[in-house]
């Protein structure tokens, strides 16, 4: 496969012109990027989705910044930036601390403060499958939740959820859709977007305002 010698395959200008489709760029890309610079720069999936979702000018991009960190495959490279669904633990299922609680309608009702930029490009939207690193934490700064560490029980694994679909609490469906990929921010979130005037028996007191530190991992396809 590819090593940090790899040859530009396209000129600048070739790039530039219309002698070059987005499906070829995109197909080059995928053949000699890690798997790692596909998940950080929005370029896993079919050719097909991402081509789609990817303007001529974004792939442009994506190639020179290839080329200027050489983060190409070496050979036998296996991807590990996928994870089977079963091995991913749920928020709503194998936690069972962020289940899903009917909120209430309004505006925002989050603050954002973003600790490490993303890649100010590629954003989650509603429908999109996306896995993020997370810490959740009380008022007074008690951690009630985290995959961010591992235990004996259980191993250092993303989470996996559809953005949208109700599967996490209200906060974070909202929240993720401002972050880019790569992005980690810290959330503090209302009570009304997290588990309201009911709380969550055991952990989190009524009306509790709650801050997540959340980091975008990767948006996959659908």
């Amino acid at each position: 496969m590819a090593d940090n010698d790899v040859t530009p395959k396209y000129t600048p200008e070739q790039l530039a012109g219309d002698g070059v489709s987005k499906k070829e760029l995109c197909g080059y890309l995928q053949e000699i990027a890690s798997f790692q610079f596909m998940q950080t720069n929005g370029l896993k999936g079919s050719l097909a989705n991402v081509a789609k979702k990817k303007s001529k000018t974004q792939l442009i991009e994506d190639h020179n910044k290839l080329f200027e960190e050489k983060a190409f495959r070496k050979e036998g490279e296996e991807d590990t930036t996928q994870k089977k669904t079963a091995d991913v633990k749920t928020i709503t299922e194998d936690t069972k601390k962020l289940t899903v609680q009917e909120p209430e309608e309004g505006p925002p009702k989050y603050e954002k403060r973003i600790l490490k930029k993303g890649n100010k490009r590629d954003y989650p939207k509603k429908g999109d499958t996306i896995e993020v690193w997370y810490t959740g934490k009380l008022p007074n700064g008690d951690v009630f939740d985290t995959n961010v560490t591992s235990t004996k029980k259980t191993k250092k694994i993303p989470l996996r959820f559809k953005v949208g679909s109700g599967k996490v609490i209200k906060g974070w469906d909202e929240a993720v859709k401002s972050m880019s990929s790569g992005e980690k921010s810290e959330f503090i979130i209302k009570s009304e977007w997290c588990y309201g005037k009911k709380g969550l028996e055991g952990s989190i007191k009524p009306n509790t305002d709650l801050t997540f530190e959340i980091e975008l991992y990767a948006i996959l396809q659908c």
